[in-house]
């Protein structure tokens, strides 16, 4: 899917309340489809088809949905983002041109963990939880009990897939994250929450333990960030949500400002940015 990427957008102005809606926007158009090849490895290696019964928690705009509706299988989406959630039910609709309020004969969404599979379907044998850990303190506290929650709505055995980030040394963004860390240090304002990490070698395999889940293989995958420009990458990496922290302790100009400093090593002769980065993903079973 080829991203629209807009010039302009509101988060220069710092005087401005956050549009959640562009925000969103700037997640769906920019942002996930660096993702993609994270969704295809992992789809590839489960073969994904027309027998998958698939519970995406945290679905975001749709786009791990959409690839694997492609692939046959029928899919339900779970997140708590309205605006995101409102551009998977686009995505997702039966045809074009059709009422987008729904979404395809082969997909559903929600905003909460549905209390059973659909109607005359039976239960869940895919569980994914594609949204990355691993970069923000206390990014996985959420994701056991959404697990726990989730799982009984899935047959014994059923497959459990979790994502995080790779190591900082194989991903070329981590140092721009760490513009996050800095400004909120900086800040001193311990009531901002918490900022961003260095992703640890066992932060999946932790929270798979507190929900007890077996892991049951691992994998990596290259998931380079490529944007059209500074403007566009600054936009796609703040509609992630890791610069929040940074935001609420300083303002969205300055973090805007860092972030767009922090590119300079991966700007490119044509203006385009580059930036190499490693995920990784654990397959467990129920």
């Amino acid at each position: 899917m080829t991203p629209t990427l807009v010039r302009h957008h509101r988060y220069a102005d710092s005087s401005a309340p956050v549009d959640t809606g562009t925000r969103a926007r700037d997640w769906a158009e920019i942002q996930e489809r660096m993702l993609a090849p994270l969704y295809e490895a992992v789809y590839a290696r489960l073969e994904v088809g027309a027998g998958t019964r698939m519970l995406s928690l945290g679905c975001g705009s749709g786009l791990a949905l959409l690839i694997a509706a492609s692939r046959g299988a029928r899919v339900t989406g779970v997140d708590t983002d309205r605006d995101r959630l409102a551009l998977a039910r686009e995505r997702l609709a039966a045809e074009p041109g059709q009422d987008t309020g729904r979404a395809g004969p082969r997909a559903r969404l929600a905003e909460s963990v549905p209390a059973a599979a659909p109607d005359g379907e039976a239960p869940y044998n895919l569980l994914t939880a594609f949204q990355p850990i691993g970069c923000t303190a206390g990014d996985s506290e959420g994701l056991a009990p959404a697990l726990a929650s989730a799982m009984p709505l899935a047959v014994r055995g059923a497959t459990v897939v979790l994502a995080g980030w790779g190591p900082p040394e194989r991903c070329a963004t981590a140092p721009v994250l760490r513009v996050a860390a800095r400004l909120t240090e900086s800040a001193r304002a311990p009531r901002s929450g918490s900022g961003w990490r260095p992703a640890l070698r066992d932060d999946l395999e932790e929270v798979a333990a507190r929900a007890g889940l077996k892991p049951d293989g691992s994998g990596r995958v290259s998931c380079p960030f490529g944007y059209a420009d500074v403007d566009s990458a600054v936009r796609g990496l703040l509609s992630t949500g890791l610069f929040d922290t940074a935001i609420r302790a300083t303002d969205r100009t300055q973090v805007e400002k860092e972030v767009a400093e922090a590119m300079h090593p991966h700007l490119r002769p044509d203006g385009t940015v580059w930036m190499p980065n490693v995920f990784r993903y654990l397959v467990c079973v129920t």
